[in-house]
C-alpha cells in the first residue's frame, strides 16, 4: 500500500470517528430518538464507546480489506492508475443521480408500503450521519466483506479462477446484507418487534432502495477503488438524506 493509500485511509478513519461522535449529541428526529429513549448510560459514554468501534472495528477490518484487496489485483485507496474525475467527480454525479432515483421511488412507493415516505434525520445530523455512512459501510460491506470473500474463494480455495463471477455473486449478497442492516431502524419505526411486522411491500422498497448504492458502489470500488465507492454512497445520501430530508 503507497504512501498516499496509507494517509489517505488515516483521513477517512478520522472523519467516520469524529462524525460517528458528534453524531451522539445532535437531535435525531424521528429516527431512533435518544430523546425519546431512557439512554442506558451518558452521551460521553456511548460517544466514546462509538469511538472506539470507529478507530478498532471499522478500522481494523478495513485495513484487512486494503491488504487483502491488493492480493487480488483491486485498486488501492489511492491509486494513480486513475485521476480525481474517475475516482471522485464521476462517482459524485452518479451518487446524486442514485439519490434522486432515491427519492422518487420513495414516493411511490408510498403508496403501497403501509408505511409512507421514509424519515430522515434532521439537519445537521443528516450530514454527519451521511459521512459516517458513506464511510464506514462502504469499509465494511464493499472494502472488507467484498474483498475477504473474493480473496478467500477466488484466490485461496479456487487457485484464483472465476473471479469476476465470484465478485458479482458476492456483491449482491454484500447488497442484501446491507439492506438488511437498515431494518432494524425501520422495525423501530414501525412499531414491529420481528420483520413478520413489516409489510412485503416495504421490505422490497428497502432491498431496492439500497440496492441502487450497493451494486454501483461495489462496481466502482473494483474498478477505481474504495474512494470511488465512498463518493457515491455519500453523495447519494446527501441528495436523499440532507436536501430531500430537510426540504
Amino acid at each position: 500500500m503507497n504512501k498516499k493509500s496509507q494517509k489517505g485511509y488515516i483521513i477517512l478513519i478520522f472523519l467516520l470517528t469524529i462524525s460517528s461522535v458528534i453524531s451522539v449529541y445532535l437531535p435525531q428526529g424521528q429516527m431512533i430518538s435518544i430523546q425519546q429513549q431512557e439512554l442506558p448510560t451518558s452521551k460521553n459514554i456511548i460517544a466514546l464507546v462509538n469511538f472506539f468501534i470507529m478507530v478498532i472495528i471499522y478500522g481494523g477490518l478495513g485495513y484487512v480489506g486494503l491488504r487483502l484487496s491488493k492480493k487480488i489485483e483491486f485498486p488501492e485507496l489511492w491509486d494513480n492508475k486513475y485521476n480525481v474525475k474517475e475516482k471522485l467527480v464521476y462517482p459524485a454525479l452518479l451518487g446524486v443521480t442514485a439519490g434522486v432515483f432515491l427519492i422518487i421511488l420513495d414516493y411511490i412507493f408510498s403508496f403501497f408500503n403501509g408505511f409512507g415516505k421514509l424519515v430522515h434525520p434532521p439537519f445537521p445530523t443528516s450530514f454527519f450521519a451521511s459521512l459516517s455512512a458513506g464511510i464506514g459501510e462502504e469499509l465494511i460491506f464493499r472494502l472488507f466483506f467484498i474483498t475477504f470473500w473474493v480473496w478467500l474463494i477466488s484466490k485461496v480455495i479456487l487457485n484464483d479462477k472465476y473471479k469476476n463471477i465470484i465478485f458479482w455473486i458476492i456483491s449482491i449478497i454484500s447488497a442484501i446484507l446491507f439492506a438488511g442492516a437498515h431494518l432494524p431502524s425501520i422495525m423501530f419505526l414501525v412499531g414491529a418487534k420481528t420483520i413478520s411486522g413489516l409489510s412485503t411491500i416495504l421490505i422490497i422498497e428497502l432491498l431496492i432502495l439500497n440496492s441502487l448504492i450497493s451494486i454501483p458502489a461495489a462496481y466502482y470500488f473494483r474498478k477505481y477503488g474504495i474512494l470511488a465507492a465512498i463518493s457515491i454512497h455519500f453523495w447519494a445520501d446527501i441528495v436523499w438524506h440532507v436536501i430531500y430530508g430537510w426540504i
